[in-house]
């Protein structure tokens, strides 16, 4: 499971470091592509080849379903980490997320997303108020 918050930097090569407490799930490869919010999005290779498959069920006749797979599939890029856990972001994915040099990696549980620092802070300070006000469920049965 992938948890907390890191703050490694982006290096002239469009690199970055995966946290260490990351990269056991990380390491026979991985999968980065476009998330919301202009994040990224990083699974382990295996949980977005399953991602993948149930997308592939998604109806072509439905635009935002098929607007939903253009988008996820079309910025997804393999990678597998090197010895000392980098990996290479595409200047497309950086540009989409609009990637400077200070970044924050956070854990969603099955997967990580990729942040500019400042983008995150200001999404986070937006959501604190929104988080601790809720008084009702945001996701069924769970929360």
């Amino acid at each position: 499971m992938l948890l907390g918050t890191h703050t490694p930097k982006l290096d002239e090569k469009g690199r970055i470091i995966l946290p260490a407490k990351f990269r056991d799930q990380f390491a026979s490869g991985l999968v980065i592509t476009r998330g919301q919010d202009k994040a990224l999005l990083v699974y382990s290779a295996a949980d977005f080849h399953q991602r993948a498959e149930k997308l592939s069920q998604a109806p072509i006749t439905d635009a935002g379903a098929r607007n939903y797979v253009r988008v996820f599939m079309s910025g997804a890029h393999a990678e597998t980490p090197d010895k000392q856990g980098r990996v290479t972001i595409p200047a497309v994915l950086r540009q989409y997320a609009g990637l400077d040099r200070e970044l924050v990696v956070i854990g969603a549980g099955s997967y990580a997303e990729i942040w500019d620092a400042k983008s995150w802070n200001e999404f986070l300070a937006k959501q604190e108020n929104p988080y601790s006000d809720l008084s009702q469920e945001v996701i069924p049965g769970i929360i």
